[in-house]
């Protein structure tokens, strides 16, 4: 575990150390948020077009061309990062005990 101890300028600021921001991958932005009374700092991790092409397959069979679903692809690609982020949360209190938890056939499998 890499770990350093690092200063804080009277501007509330921190230099990153090299290792860490080689070894994560940081571009041009963080995000940092509290977790457990800690300060996460980690990439932005932009899902550009990560999920583009289903999203386009799944309007198109819903019948949707031309403007309508130009409006509702864009409507659509930015809900998925909250969704994700909502996903990640159930998950944390489902390990904490604080959520019931669902198993891979609740999730995957049918019952037709």
């Amino acid at each position: 575990m890499l770990k350093k101890r690092i200063a804080v300028s009277p501007k509330r600021q921190i230099t990153i150390p090299i290792e860490f921001f080689n070894t994560i991958g940081i571009g041009n932005e963080v995000e940092c948020y509290l977790h457990n009374n800690s300060l996460v700092i980690r990439p932005v991790r932009d899902a550009d077009g990560e999920f583009d092409e289903e999203i386009l397959a799944d309007l198109i069979a819903q019948g949707l061309s031309g403007e309508k679903l130009l409006e509702k692809f864009k409507k659509t690609r930015r809900n998925i990062r909250p969704a994700v982020e909502r996903l990640l949360e159930e998950a944390s209190l489902a390990v904490k005990g604080q959520r019931p938890s669902s198993t891979y056939e609740d999730v995957f499998i049918r019952e037709d």
